[in-house]
């Protein structure tokens, strides 16, 4: 069985469950989920997790994302992408020294209310299925960050312009967009977006579907997986010896106060003494002990 997690570009006029669709019929292996869906015309970093790491997909420390996207001025649509029916279309004539002053005033904490095409749920049901059937509906807006927005290009003669975007959880770049155009006063939509960095993985370290495919062919895809403790490198750590992690393997909390452990909050990785990667865990202070989030030790 697989277990373990691999980053993998996804291609253009894939949905991110059509990536999983495909990698199980290649794999051999229903048990693979993602973090961060993709819409189909996007590509990039989907990191995917196999077996018992899909355990990890709800509690993953980093959940910032980068992506490079163009845009184009003077024309919007119900999707906020090119893909999508034009709503309206005329023309604009942004210069680069105001698009760049409207760019930045995307970055920080921002409301943002999700567009319609969106896996987002309202009464149970994704928009999306409401979108297609000519139904739009209120939805909460909801708080994002936005790290940086730097301009890369554009274009004055065709209204165009690239932008890479540093963002936290749950940002619609195509939203992004499409809330710069009606500042602006002309509108504006996505014309391609390519994530370039999510989960703690770069889109340097992914493989394409076809790389996947000879792996598995050769034999090689399994050492090709990296273990599920690389998504949480970044937490702090617990070392225990070996009668407490018996216990914690288990599923006994651990007493803060004989362990002498402090100072320590939010979630924890913890191993064995033997280096071994055991789980996830948190101090819950109020009870003064060590309790599991989620345990990975019988990888």
């Amino acid at each position: 069985m697989l277990n373990g997690v691999l980053p993998v570009d996804k291609p253009a006029g894939f949905t991110s469950f059509d990536v999983i669709a495909k990698l199980r019929g290649v794999t051999h292996t229903k048990k693979i989920g993602h973090s961060g869906t993709l819409d189909p015309m996007a590509t990039g970093v989907l990191p995917l997790f196999f077996g018992t790491a899909t355990k990890a997909c709800s509690i993953l420390p980093n959940e910032d994302k980068r992506y490079a996207a163009s845009l184009r001025l003077g024309m919007t649509t119900d999707t906020e992408d090119i893909t999508g029916k034009v709503l309206s279309e005329a023309p604009s004539a942004v210069t680069e020294e105001r698009f760049r002053a409207v760019a930045a005033e995307f970055v920080g904490a921002l409301m943002q209310t999700p567009p319609m095409y969106s896996a987002v749920k309202v009464g149970g049901r994704p928009l999306y299925d409401l979108a297609r059937k000519g139904r739009e509906v209120e939805r909460p807006a909801k708080e994002i960050t936005v790290y940086s927005i730097e301009v890369t290009a554009f274009s004055e003669t065709e209204q165009t312009a690239e932008i890479e975007v540093s963002c936290g959880k749950g940002t619609y770049i195509r939203t992004l967009i499409a809330d710069m155009g009606r500042i602006l006063g002309c509108g504006a939509v996505m014309t391609a977006l390519r994530r370039t960095r999510a989960g703690g993985f770069g889109i340097e370290e992914c493989y394409t579907i076809r790389q996947v495919q000879d792996m598995m062919t050769s034999g090689t895809l399994e050492s090709a997986l990296l273990p599920t403790e690389r998504l949480f490198e970044e937490l702090p750590r617990v070392v225990l010896c070996d009668f407490d992690a018996h216990l914690y393997c288990n599923g006994v909390p651990l007493e803060l106060e004989k362990r002498g452990w402090g100072g320590i909050s939010g979630d924890i990785a913890v191993y064995d003494r033997a280096g071994n990667f055991l789980g996830v865990s948190y101090m819950d202070e109020a009870e003064n002990e060590l309790k599991l989030r989620k345990l990975f030790a019988h990888e």
